[in-house]
């Protein structure tokens, strides 16, 4: 290698004076340094990350600082005006651990001779120093943190986080939009429940609403939730998402039938991808419609109870209700967890099936209750009215009108009693979406 030594170097003719030739570098030796050329307001970024430990900065070159494991102090060099200092959260931990940045001497930072924290997730900052008044001024503050996410990310409905998961839950229709998907591919398989509307329950002496359908899917063993007995753990049933918009439905509860004794409405389907609940069936004095669960069997002896899990699916999405015995035992509507049942005695109405619970949103609560048969319109007395299974569901009336299904828990109505007494409205359906999100 051969080596030129000289004090100078001037050009022959013209205004140029060109160093080295297309595609090489000119480098300064380690320790040199330039002067003449002047700084455009940018830094020299040193690629090898600073970590734990306190270091000295170097006028002219930015430091990304990698605080994963500890905090890192920061000295600044002796300010002279026009020095230049930049340094970026390496890993995005500085909300974890800071970074403080420490002026040299009597060097101020913002006119104040003390240390200063950087604290914020993703931060890059430019300090300048600029005179003897302000010292070292932040000309450039970023917190943007642009990076890669390997991750599923979605929007829609309401979001909150359990652990290292994320749910949304969807009372009403909306939109489930997936906007990126996860590097793993096995973590693009979601959970969800999905949950249809409960049935209404007739009038004037009718059995009780049925439970809107409820379907469950776990993405085992990535994500391991306690889940109710109907869950269906992937594969089976699973839900595989990909960078697109899903359609979300939420049934709403069936009306109550009125005190004719006439049928009352089915409740609503959900729907989210590929899984489709069904809405709970009606009751009436003489009639049980099927549906997620079936409604309960009213007066007209013998009255069966709707069927349940129709369309029929694997797991089973709800049970059949009850049937009415004699024209003094009307049955509950069916729930989600439990066949409604007949009342006990020759004089009652008949208690709707249980709902089952999930933690699919972080605790336990239970949902798709049937609905409880009204007291019997016939002696003897006193006749006592048929009790909602747990989830939701409505009692049966003693008298007047059934009651009401909670909503947003795909409960069915209670059973009215009486010519003035309407059945009560099934509760409406929910949707609950969940994945890993780190």
């Amino acid at each position: 290698m051969s080596k030129i030594e000289v004090d100078a170097i001037d050009k022959q003719s013209g205004s140029t004076l060109t160093l080295g030739g297309s595609g090489t570098a000119v480098t300064l030796a380690c320790g040199a340094t330039q002067t003449g050329f002047g700084r455009t307001g940018t830094v020299d970024w040193n690629t090898t990350p600073k970590t734990t430990g306190t270091f000295s900065a170097i006028s002219g070159d930015g430091f990304f600082l990698n605080t994963s494991g500890g905090v890192i102090t920061a000295n600044l060099p002796a300010g002279s005006a026009g020095a230049i200092v930049s340094f970026a959260d390496y890993a995005g931990t500085w909300q974890t651990n800071a970074v403080t940045v420490t002026p040299n001497g009597t060097d101020k930072i913002g006119s104040v001779n003390a240390s200063v924290t950087l604290n914020t997730e993703g931060q890059s900052v430019t300090f300048v120093f600029v005179d003897s008044t302000q010292g070292w001024i932040n000309t450039m503050d970023s917190t943007s943190n642009v990076r890669g996410n390997p991750n599923l990310v979605a929007t829609g409905g309401t979001i909150t986080e359990s652990g290292n998961f994320k749910i949304h839950t969807f009372t009403g229709p909306g939109t489930f939009a997936v906007t990126n998907a996860s590097a793993t591919a096995a973590e693009n398989t979601v959970g969800y429940m999905v949950l249809a509307g409960g049935a209404g329950a007739g009038g004037r002496a009718a059995g009780g609403g049925g439970a809107g359908g409820f379907r469950e899917g776990r993405n085992v063993p990535i994500d391991n939730f306690t889940a109710s007995p109907l869950v269906a753990n992937a594969p089976t049933n699973a839900v595989t998402v990909s960078v697109q918009s899903y359609s979300i439905a939420v049934g709403g509860g069936g009306a109550g039938g009125p005190g004719c004794g006439c049928i009352s409405s089915n409740g609503v389907p959900s729907t989210f991808s590929t899984i489709i609940s069904t809405g709970g069936g009606g009751s009436a004095i003489d009639l049980a419609n099927s549906g997620g669960s079936g409604g309960g069997g009213g007066r007209q002896s013998p009255t069966a109870g709707g069927n349940g899990n129709t369309p029929p699916v694997s797991p089973s999405q709800g049970n059949n209700g009850g049937t009415g015995q004699t024209s003094t035992q009307l049955a509950g509507g069916g729930g989600a967890g439990a066949i409604g049942t007949p009342a006990a005695s020759q004089a009652g109405g008949g208690p709707g099936g249980n709902g089952v619970a999930t933690s699919i949103t972080g605790s336990p609560v239970t949902r798709a209750g049937g609905g409880g048969a009204s007291r019997p319109n016939s002696p003897p007395e006193p006749a006592a009215n048929g009790t909602s299974g747990t989830g939701g569901g409505g009692n049966g009336a003693t008298t007047g009108n059934g009651a009401a299904a909670t909503v947003n828990t795909g409960g069915g109505g209670g059973g009215g009693f009486g010519a003035a007494g309407s059945g009560g409205t099934g509760g409406s359906g929910l949707v609950v979406i969940r994945y890993k999100y780190k």
